[in-house]
């Protein structure tokens, strides 16, 4: 499963749950004559994929791929909004993957 079509599972699902959810999408530009993908952004890259907020809970969510990785710019929003604790479930801040299914339906639920 690629990212996209996980990023629309987790979306659907959400909504489904009575999430609001926002997602800034990649506007399509062309650059030199080539078109290309480029998300304008006021401030530092990395921000996570989705927001997700129901019933004053705030969810910070950056989806991979099974074998994605983070980049040094999303590791850096990830400690600045955990404190750089190890674990996750004390902040609203998520990495999840389309193998963490079950632990999607549950912290959605």
């Amino acid at each position: 499963m690629n990212e996209a079509e996980w990023q629309r599972q987790v979306i659907q699902y959400a909504t489904l749950r009575g999430w609001r959810v926002h997602h800034t999408r990649p506007a399509r530009v062309r650059v030199r004559g080539k078109e290309t993908y480029r998300t304008p952004i006021a401030g530092h890259a990395g921000f996570p994929d989705l927001v997700l907020a129901r019933r004053g809970r705030l969810l910070l969510v950056e989806l991979k791929r099974d074998k994605g990785r983070l980049d040094e710019d999303q590791i850096c929003w990830r400690s600045a909004i955990t404190g750089d604790m190890q674990q996750q479930q004390y902040s609203g801040w998520h990495c999840w993957r389309p193998r963490d299914w079950a632990i999607v339906e549950e912290v959605l639920r």
